[in-house]
């Protein structure tokens, strides 16, 4: 039978229910072979491999046969092909763990395949965002958060801008179709930070008639 390890979410993504006037937008998660390429390096792993392989073929091909050399060169294709595919799990892992939401006040990022937790990052306290778009239409939307608010790169990672540890910006990592969600958080966030916020001033205290 099915389990469903987030089934106590009362919304999917989310550690509670939404509070009246907000609306979910958006929902997604990273692309697994975009982050396996992009946060895993997978591309380079299976590269360095490669060249293992090809430098062991040439080194042997000048001492024995063909297919001595080939033979000689194969553990390291096949040690490539499992540490990559071991990456790709750990890809695939980190995007089924992963929700990541906006609406129309906030965006929310439900990340952690061991450790669980969530960030909520209102409109009103994102300074800027920034589209990393890649070929394939696959991009990351980082976000750089106001105020003295410090996150732990390790325990976000790799939910984070590349590089960024001194100051970490969360970010929705490898997600498809990047540049519309981009768009979509662009409308959004307008839209919040221009809505004025109605509240009641304290009245002044009678004065007496002189």
């Amino acid at each position: 039978m099915p389990h469903d390890d987030f089934a106590f979410e009362p919304v999917k993504g989310l550690p509670e229910r939404l509070p009246e006037g907000e609306h979910i937008l958006w929902q997604g998660r990273p692309d697994t072979g975009a982050l396996a390429r992009e946060a895993l390096n997978m591309n380079w792993i299976a590269g360095y491999f490669a060249l293992l392989a090809v430098w062991r073929f040439i080194v042997l091909l000048g001492q024995v046969s063909f297919g001595t050399a080939v033979a000689g060169a194969l553990p390291y294709l096949l040690a490539g092909a499992v540490v990559c595919g071991l990456l790709w799990i750990v890809a695939f892992v980190q995007a089924r763990a992963t929700v990541y939401t906006i609406t129309n006040r906030r965006v929310a990022m439900r990340i952690g395949a061991a450790l669980t937790l969530t960030l909520n990052l209102p409109f009103t306290r994102i300074l800027n965002a920034d589209l990393d778009l890649r070929a394939g239409g696959t991009g990351t939307i980082a976000f750089d958060i106001e105020g003295d608010t410090r996150l732990s790169y390790l325990i976000c990672w790799p939910h984070v801008r590349p590089w960024r540890m001194r100051r970490p910006e969360p970010a929705l990592r490898c997600i498809p179709e990047a540049e519309r969600v981009a768009a979509l958080v662009a409308q959004a966030a307008e839209a919040r930070v221009s809505t004025p916020v109605l509240g009641r001033a304290p009245m002044a205290a009678p004065m007496a008639a002189e």
